[in-house]
């Protein structure tokens, strides 16, 4: 029994190494996904089918060799970081990074520290001498039927 298990484990890291060895076949898809339409600016170009020139285009950079940093470079020098569906991580940009999780821990400890103060809850009657006729034995007849 232990002998087929052996074969197992061997057998999974062995295609496990295969595909890691194999590389990613789907580059060219992985990069339309990573840039933004640029004849509307709404979606990417995976999702969008307004490009085929770029589609194409993409599909001739990556038969050359081309790594997917070189191809994402080549669009960023042409149109701007705003090409890019996923900005980089670096100078103002980090604020798209880190606004969200600071945002998210200051809304957390503003909930927790809501939740842990005591709330005072009045228990008694608040009674509040009025100008209404016949309120002292209205209050009594009250609270006679309590």
């Amino acid at each position: 029994m232990t002998y087929f298990k052996s074969q197992k484990i061997l057998f999974y890291s062995l295609i496990f190494l295969i595909s890691i060895l194999k590389g990613n076949p789907n580059l060219a898809q992985e990069i339309k996904q990573n840039l933004v339409s640029p004849c509307c600016w709404a979606g990417t170009i995976y999702d969008l089918d307004h490009n085929p020139e770029m589609e194409e285009q993409i599909e001739k950079f990556v038969s050359q060799g081309k790594t997917k940093d070189e191809i994402l470079g080549y669009y960023v020098g042409l149109y701007g970081e705003r090409i890019l569906a996923i900005p980089i991580a670096e100078g103002f940009n980090l604020m798209a990074w880190g606004a969200p999780v600071i945002a998210g821990i200051i809304g957390i400890v503003i909930f927790i520290v809501y939740m842990r103060t005591p709330k005072e809850i009045e228990t008694g009657v608040i009674y509040k001498s009025s100008k209404i006729p016949f309120d002292d034995q209205i209050e009594s007849e009250l609270s006679k039927m309590d």
